[in-house]
């Protein structure tokens, strides 16, 4: 999956952008790493720029054993690498993907 990180500190969330015709000067506001990259999203397996954006779940424990989902995040995949991904993601659409690690009760239930 494609997203965009700090290439030093590897922070996803705390990165601040602004477009400057072809390009995107971007700050990580956790390291202070800035760097540039260009507004089309490219598969960092392949090098390939056929990708596609797709939703994914934000999950949290709401109560008891009872899961929610609270919001989504646009991710892009590649159409050739993440392929199975996306034939998942495009068999239960409108749903978004779901995380691949769920948030679990506690660890000692994951121990049994």
């Amino acid at each position: 999956m494609i997203g965009t990180e700090c290439p030093t500190c590897g922070e996803s969330d705390r990165l601040v952008g602004e477009r400057d015709s072809e390009v995107i000067h971007l700050h990580c506001q956790r390291c202070g790493t800035e760097w540039d990259r260009e507004p089309v999203p490219t598969c960092k397996q392949c090098g390939g720029t056929d990708m596609q954006a797709v939703p994914k779940a934000i999950v949290e424990k709401s109560r008891g054993t009872q899961l929610s989902v609270v919001g989504t995040r646009t991710i892009h995949l590649c159409s050739a690498c993440d392929a199975d991904t996306l034939a998942v993601y495009h068999r239960n659409r409108p749903n978004p993907l779901m995380p691949d690690q769920l948030p679990t009760i506690n660890a000692e239930l994951d121990d049994r």
